[in-house]
């Protein structure tokens, strides 16, 4: 194999490139992304950025220093367009295809949006360029702000607003938010973050419609499915994210949710694998970095292998911080599972709990509770078969 082409400049992208690079890969590398900034570490977007207390130079992911030994040529600003299997090409949107014999998707995925028009003022939050948009926002002095879904991104941005000063209505369809993740009594500790911290949270219902107001209309208010109406002079959609495979629609690949891929990442075709975001692996598509970044190992062993070599599963994990809480979970829980305090008080907002099913551990929870967390985590895991194999 002597070239490949990373199709999105993403945490994931960067890090197959990495990979790629450390399997000994010497060939022509070539990296596409459609914005104009280098990878970049999203987390941060809707927390210590959007606060102001981290600046857009400390979100790089990679140094001039890394980035030169690299050795890969950039794309950005560029948008793939088709992915052209007979031909091995991609499908650049200046027309030029680009031609490799190996191809990394890690094209992410972009942000579920509300149907009918969007007033001024209303933001989704994913790109460097989404957060900066919704931070000048916010400097406009104190503003009533309405988030709609109280997931991770959803409850990261309120409890930014809520630092700022800003008067935070939280709306989200489900009876409880984080309820699938957590079951229904962790989920009400978690929920209950919000109101100590005087966010509203109001649950059980969905949005109808947002109004604006002027000659170039700007959001005035959010009408929710039950009549009722939250003046609002800042929106933030957080209802979700599908994986970004439009481009593909005409190739040869299956798509299901997301790139359907073995548990190596690989693709139907052997040539093309998919890390990230955009990656159904083996059933299963994860939406968190730590997949991420484990996925790209995996995937470039196997895409200079020409077959699956390796594959990956690893202990579901992720992180989200709220209200100056980090919580963390680890492991599969099922609907039934019973959980249980290990140490710590819900109280206090900092405790360790584990999920148990017929005497054993499925699942592990923390808040501010960094330490005994990872190390049940890593307990956790190898109890359960390794990540990479």
């Amino acid at each position: 194999m002597k070239s490949v082409a990373v199709i999105g400049a993403s945490l994931a992208g960067l890090y197959a490139a990495r990979a790629l690079r450390a399997e000994g890969f010497d060939g022509r590398l070539v990296i596409v992304g459609d914005e104009h900034h280098r990878p970049y570490d999203r987390p941060p977007l809707s927390k210590d950025f959007l606060t102001g207390t981290t600046g857009q130079d400390q979100l790089a992911l990679a140094d001039a220093e890394e980035t030169a030994e690299l050795d890969a040529e950039w794309l950005l600003g560029t948008r793939a367009t088709g992915l052209d299997t007979a031909a091995g090409a991609v499908l650049l949107d200046h027309g030029r295809p680009l031609t490799a014999d190996g191809v990394v998707l890690a094209t992410g995925a972009t942000p579920r949006r509300l149907p009918g028009p969007a007033p001024a003022g209303t933001h989704t939050l994913r790109t460097l360029d989404d957060a900066r948009a919704l931070r000048a926002d916010l400097t406009r002095g104190p503003v009533r702000v309405v988030v709609i879904g109280a997931g991770f991104i959803g409850a990261e941005v309120a409890s930014s607003c809520a630092a700022l000063g800003h008067d935070v209505t939280v709306v989200e369809a489900a009876p409880l938010p984080l309820l699938p993740q957590l079951g229904d009594e962790m989920a009400r500790i978690c929920t209950a973050l919000h109101a100590d911290h005087g966010v509203t949270l109001l649950t059980g219902t969905g949005v109808a419609a947002l109004h604006g107001a002027g000659a170039d209309p700007r959001v005035t208010s959010v009408e929710l499915s039950d009549g009722r109406r939250l003046p609002a002079d800042v929106v933030v959609v957080g209802i979700g994210v599908r994986p970004h495979t439009d481009w593909l629609a005409s190739s040869a690949l299956p798509l299901d949710d997301g790139v359907v891929c073995d548990a190596g990442c690989v693709t139907a075709l052997p040539n093309v694998v998919a890390v990230g975001d955009v990656a159904r692996v083996a059933g299963v598509r994860a939406e968190h970095w730590t997949s991420a970044t484990e996925q790209a190992t995996v995937a470039a062993r196997n895409l200079l292998a020409g077959r699956t070599v390796a594959t990956h599963r690893a202990l579901p994990y992720f992180w989200s911080d709220q209200y100056g809480v980090r919580i963390q979970f680890a492991g599969r829980r099922g609907p039934d599972d019973t959980p249980r305090i290990l140490e710590g008080s819900p109280d206090d907002r900092s405790f360790l709990a584990c999920y148990e099913r017929e005497g054993r551990t499925t699942a592990v929870l923390a808040l501010n509770r960094p330490r005994p967390f990872m190390r049940h985590r890593r307990d956790l895991a190898r109890a359960t078969q390794p990540a990479t194999t």
